[in-house]
């Protein structure tokens, strides 16, 4: 049952070899990759599950479910192959599941969490992942996703024009250190627009005043699933690409780029894992992350990345204990904070999404997909997005059959 399953390479380290790989450059690196995700990550969340209708008590139960699970993890795997191997929550998912509450109940979409970690389940135990992952082309999943973040790119947008004075100085200091790198490698973007939008919000008074801030251990909500299947169709499938195809592809490219070998159907029984342990506490799906595990490894010797995974994972654990304080403190800074954070930490994703689906072979398909997506239209009570999937996909293999061809040669 267990044979697809890679084996590590050689013993995990013990106490003393941590202490020895571990240092100051994979502490930072360890501590700016955290950094990263309890910021414009967390106003995702903060702000699909204010606008899906969720408590207080529910949000901070899913920052909970999707920090302290995948920290658990995250450390474990990291160790246990001597890789950084850092797992988090789909994003791409999450804007997904958004979309799914303005017209399912939440514990309809808890019950679409748990189907999809089975799935993963079955795809990491079975060795089937890397064929699933190609059964959809790319071009037409990033489709899809453009579709799916356009409302972050167009709410950036928004808050620009609608208060300048905090959402325009977040957008001039992310773009400085954006475009000076050496900067931008001190203090990462997107923290500099959190640290000035959060003093022009403070010098304006725009936090509510009338909210009491305490530290707070969580206290986890457990919801209880709802089987729907009209819930399973719209979200199971769409959710499962998100992790497998965009997360994980994504991050796969990044730790072979700097020379890792990950085991890539062992982290797809970990995502299966990590996702039916969130969806307890009400948490989205577990992925391999990108962009932490980019900054996790970008710099210092290879062997020793892990150590800066495990610090991840590690502070991940504490955020995720404290989630109500965290999740209280950004509810109460102004909406225009959370929507400009949240379009920034989005901006280049949904780059890469148009880039990729519209570059080369599939585009009529990608677009296909992007429209249906676009135009948000459920049909049979599922969904857009997965009728952006099949739309995408049967025009491209009606219309873009050479492309397929193309591919399979490849």
């Amino acid at each position: 049952m267990f044979s697809a399953i890679e084996r590590p390479a050689g013993r995990p380290p013990g106490l003393g070899q941590i202490k020895t790989d571990f240092g100051p450059l994979y502490a930072s690196h360890g501590f700016i990759g955290w950094l990263f995700a309890i910021t414009g990550p967390v106003a995702i969340i903060l702000s699909v599950g204010a606008n899906g209708g969720l408590s207080q008590a529910e949000l901070a139960s899913w920052i909970f479910g999707v920090f302290f699970i995948n920290g658990l993890i995250t450390i474990l795997l990291s160790w246990l192959y001597r890789e950084p191997l850092v797992l988090f929550w789909t994003i791409p998912g999450t804007v997904l599941v958004g979309q799914s509450l303005t017209h399912l109940s939440f514990p309809q979409v808890i019950g679409a969490f748990y189907g999809t970690a089975l799935l993963m389940l079955v795809l990491g135990l079975s060795g089937w992942v890397k064929r699933a992952m190609q059964l959809v082309p790319m071009p037409i999943v990033m489709g899809m996703v453009a579709g799916v973040f356009l409302r972050f790119g167009l709410d950036l947008v928004r808050a620009v024009l609608g208060e300048f004075a905090i959402a325009g100085p977040m957008v001039v200091v992310w773009l400085v250190l954006t475009a000076l790198p050496a900067l931008g490698r001190s203090c990462p973007p997107i923290i500099g627009a959190l640290v000035v939008g959060t003093l022009a919000a403070t010098a304006f008074g725009r936090y509510d005043q009338d909210a009491s801030l305490q530290i707070a251990l969580i206290s986890p909500v457990i919801p209880t699933p709802s089987w729907s299947l009209a819930a399973m169709i719209e979200l199971v499938v769409p959710l499962a690409v998100t992790v497998l195809v965009v997360q994980n592809g994504q991050g796969f490219a990044v730790l072979t780029a700097a020379g890792h070998k990950p085991p890539v159907n062992a982290v797809t029984l970990a995502c299966g894992l990590g996702s039916a342990l969130a969806a307890i506490v009400g948490g989205v799906s577990t992925c391999l992350t990108g962009p932490t595990n980019a900054i996790v490894v970008s710099g210092g010797e290879r062997k020793r990345h892990y150590t800066a995974a495990m610090l991840v994972g590690v502070l991940a654990i504490g955020f995720g204990l404290l989630a109500p304080t965290f999740t209280t403190l950004l509810l109460i800074a102004p909406k225009s904070l959370i929507t400009t954070l949240a379009g920034l930490a989005m901006l280049r994703v949904l780059q890469t999404a148009f880039v990729t689906a519209f570059k080369t072979r599939f585009s009529l398909g990608a677009l296909m997909a992007f429209l249906v997506t676009v135009a948000d239209m459920p049909l049979l009570n599922i969904g857009a997005a997965f009728w952006g999937l099949v739309a995408g996909f049967a025009i491209s293999w009606l219309l873009e059959r050479a492309d397929f061809a193309a591919a399979s040669d490849a």
